[in-house]
């Protein structure tokens, strides 16, 4: 199955950025925010290659447009490396509103250096990964070659990058020439790609970022890739570095932990975690996701409700089977029980009103193994249908509803 492929838009200071999230279609491992390179778009070959290629891995990843360029609203001119990393922030909000805050940041050229920025401003940032990215903002201005002496006189001008004129203002040279020292900040695993064969930002630049960083800190040769990873084989292989790289920080526990947990003996705590369907689910001891499935509008990053509701009598009637087995000491080697759910029309409610002539089924299909004799197979289906979540069911059952402050 393909990725769930979404085009979405969110705003940054006012003005609409354009994004493509994309999906696996069994669900997400954690989700990716992509920072495309200087005057790019989301939709250059490295940031859909490699998006593509972690989506195969089982991550969830959103690549957007910064303020004034691909699909994005807004004036290049006026926007600068300060508004870019406005932009991440505002991409990662968007993330945690409406799905779950990005996990791991990954920049390409200054896509990077803002990811090591935005890092300090998305607490949820479990690892980031820049790929030939400059350690310090104001290295883009060699870019801008002999137009910098009129720019810094006349307050503008027009430079040409990859092709294409871009209007370059003053203000965007002095953000550019701001000290800060986010590297040396960064408590969070870093892995930094470069190529040697950069040619546009020097290896010597990956060398001052690893050095600037604290550990845990890693390194990775692109050997003989260009700068924008023009090459498929490329592209595919620092996918799959990052992949296996942030698996070991991109799990759930983290996510799940943010819940305060205090919950009473015998309660469970059910919060949301993004506003759609994912949800976290607390006891007194454990912490759980529960969600819905791609097709209804989930991430299906848990069972959904009804799968809960199965799990509890399936799980309950099996721990009651093997627990009198091993009273009575049946030889009862395994026991499985499988459960599904439907809604069929019920023969004892033809005088019911139209909302109640269809009735819920649980089906609940027990195996039992071992070397058992007929009359102990038939006794330990009678106990099973005397587990207390099956009693719960069946009786009289009243749901009461408190709406506390």
């Amino acid at each position: 199955m393909a990725a769930q492929r979404t085009r979405l838009s969110f705003t940054s200071k006012g003005v609409e950025l354009s994004g493509l999230l994309e999906i696996p279609p069994q669900g997400s491992r954690g989700f990716v925010l992509f920072a495309h390179c200087f005057t790019c778009s989301k939709d250059i070959p490295a940031a859909s290659g490699i998006a593509r290629e972690l989506t195969g891995r089982g991550f969830a990843v959103l690549r957007f447009d910064f303020t004034g360029l691909g699909n994005s609203d807004g004036d290049f001119a006026n926007s600068n490396f300060s508004s870019n990393v406005d932009d991440l922030v505002a991409a990662a909000d968007y993330l945690r509103d409406h799905y779950e805050a990005p996990r791991l940041l990954i920049g390409h050229s200054l896509g990077g250096r803002a990811v090591l920025s935005a890092a300090h401003r998305i607490p949820e940032t479990a690892a980031v990964v820049t790929i030939g990215a400059p350690a310090d903002a104001q290295h883009v201005i060699r870019q801008f070659g002999a137009h910098v002496d009129a720019i810094e006189s006349s307050g503008e001008a027009e430079v040409s990058l990859g092709g294409r004129t871009f209007t370059i203002r003053k203000q965007f040279l002095d953000d550019l020439k701001q000290d800060n020292d986010d590297i040396e900040r960064l408590r969070i695993p870093l892995l930094v790609m470069h190529s040697p064969l950069d040619s546009t930002v020097s290896i010597s630049q990956a060398e001052q970022i690893y050095r600037r960083a604290k550990h845990p800190k890693s390194f990775i040769s692109l050997d003989k890739a260009d700068h924008l990873l023009s090459s498929k084989e490329d592209t595919a292989y620092a996918a799959s570095v990052i992949g296996a790289w942030s698996e070991k920080y991109l799990t759930p526990a983290p996510l799940i932990a943010a819940v305060d947990a205090g919950t009473r003996n015998g309660e469970v705590d059910i919060r949301e975690h993004n506003h759609r369907f994912t949800r976290l689910v607390n006891s007194d001891h454990h912490e759980w996701l529960a969600d819905e499935p791609l097709k209804a509008g989930g991430d299906n990053l848990g069972p959904d409700p009804y799968e809960h509701l199965l799990a509890a009598l399936g799980t309950c009637t099996s721990m009651t089977v093997r627990m009198y087995a091993n009273h009575k000491k049946i030889p009862l080697d395994d026991v499985s029980v499988t459960l599904s759910h439907s809604r069929q029309h019920g023969a004892d409610c033809e005088g019911c009103s139209d909302a109640e002539k269809r009735i819920d089924i649980l089906e609940r299909r027990i195996s039992l193994k071992g070397n058992l004799t007929e009359a102990q197979r038939q006794r330990l289906l009678e106990i099973a249908n005397r587990c207390p979540v099956h009693k719960t069911l069946e009786g009289p059952l009243k749901v009461s509803t408190l709406l506390i402050d």
